[in-house]
């Protein structure tokens, strides 16, 4: 599992469905829970960015 999941495919599936439903949430929810929904997958979306960029080879 550890080798699993720093793996680019997965961090890219991580951001772009955690970062789809956050934006969702809101407009199939209501209340708290759609605030509460939509910052849970919006920080694992930003953790997932974070990570993909972290990873960037540098330009020589």
């Amino acid at each position: 599992m550890k080798r699993f999941l720093p793996s680019r495919a997965v961090l890219w599936f991580l951001f772009l469905f955690n970062l789809g439903v956050a934006v969702v949430a809101p407009l199939a929810l209501d209340g708290a829970q759609a605030v509460m929904t939509a910052a849970g997958m919006g920080v694992v979306a930003l953790g997932a960015g974070v990570a993909l960029l972290r990873d960037t080879p540098e330009s020589a």
